[in-house]
């Protein structure tokens, strides 16, 4: 027989099935507690009926793009297509160092009117040199002429073509031939020499240039120069312009001297109309000494020079 007690306890079991059903319905999850794994088999996640759609939405999504941006196509790699995330085929390598290159200066292209008098004579010179290839391998050729100087009585032209090999930061190796020829006592004379030389960039940019020559008669010289630009403004640049000469032995008919043959510098001041092309105008010091002072007054010649210069200065 049920007595008075028994009633709120009966009636609130009863009512729990149908609370049950209530929270079912209006979609709230209920958690279920699994027992823990045991050691030999692996745990497997419990789904619930009623997990929240919108986290199952992102889940979903953010498995879709990971899966998609990791992953690169397979079957491209293994047959050696490129991928979609492949660069273009026609873009330009990183860093494009197996370029090939023309490059010319014409760094001195001067006229120097006469002085002293009667003793002087119109003179010339230029300086060109240039190369073609890329940043390590190079063939340089390079031209110098002039005429009724302190180190050559009448006139000198010389040639060279070289290969150049970049060696250290700044600096190119060079080796190759050249060749030389020049008036002596009325005639024409020429000779060959092998060239072994340093070019390059010096701190405080002096634009560096050592050159060891060794003729077919073993008759040994060498040549060091030194320039250096301070611009004024952008266009207005000064240059400052130092070379020497020196040889081991005496080669009379090129009117050389043991020793230090001359010492030679000069300062231009040039305007440059465009980047390539700059008239300009200066003072060239020129003085022979020794033995080759010697042999440019046999030979005609005045061995000490000072000269107003006139000329242009280009680039291609």
């Amino acid at each position: 027989m049920m007595n008075g007690t028994d009633l709120p306890a009966r009636f609130s079991i009863s009512l729990f099935p149908a609370a049950l059903v209530l929270l079912l319905a209006e979609g709230i999850a209920v958690p279920v507690i699994a027992a823990p794994p045991s050691v030999e088999s692996p745990m497997t996640p419990i789904e619930s009926p009623v997990a929240d759609t919108t986290s199952n939405r992102k889940a979903t999504v953010w498995s879709t793009v990971s899966k998609t941006s990791v992953t690169a196509d397979p079957s491209a790699k293994q047959e050696g297509r490129p991928s979609k995330f492949s660069p273009p085929g026609d873009w330009p390598a990183p860093v494009n160092d197996q370029e090939r290159r023309l490059f010319t200066l014409v760094d001195v292209l001067e006229y120097r009117p006469r002085t002293g008098g009667s003793q002087g004579h119109d003179d010339y010179r230029w300086d060109i040199e240039g190369w073609y290839g890329g940043d390590y391998n190079r063939v340089w050729f390079k031209s110098e002429g002039q005429k009724d100087t302190a180190f050559k009585a009448d006139y000198d032209v010389d040639f060279q073509l070289l290969y150049g090999r970049f060696i250290q930061k700044y600096f190119d190796f060079q080796i190759g031939p050249r060749v030389e020829t020049q008036t002596f006592r009325g005639g024409n004379v020429t000779r060959g020499l092998g060239v072994i030389g340093i070019e390059g960039l010096v701190p405080y940019n002096y634009d560096f240039e050592s050159s060891l020559f060794i003729d077919q008669n073993g008759a040994v010289s060498a040549r060091l120069a030194f320039t250096k630009d301070l611009l004024l403004t952008q266009r207005l640049i000064f240059q400052a312009r130092f070379e020497t000469n020196a040889a081991a032995q005496r080669v009379e008919r090129f009117t050389t001297g043991s020793g230090l043959n001359n010492l030679e510098f000069g300062v231009r001041l040039r305007y440059e109309i465009q980047r390539e092309f700059a008239p300009y105008f200066g003072i060239s010091l020129d003085k022979s000494f020794g033995e080759t002072a010697t042999l440019v007054r046999e030979d005609g010649g005045n061995p000490s020079q000072v000269r107003f210069v006139l000329g242009v200065r280009a680039w291609f």
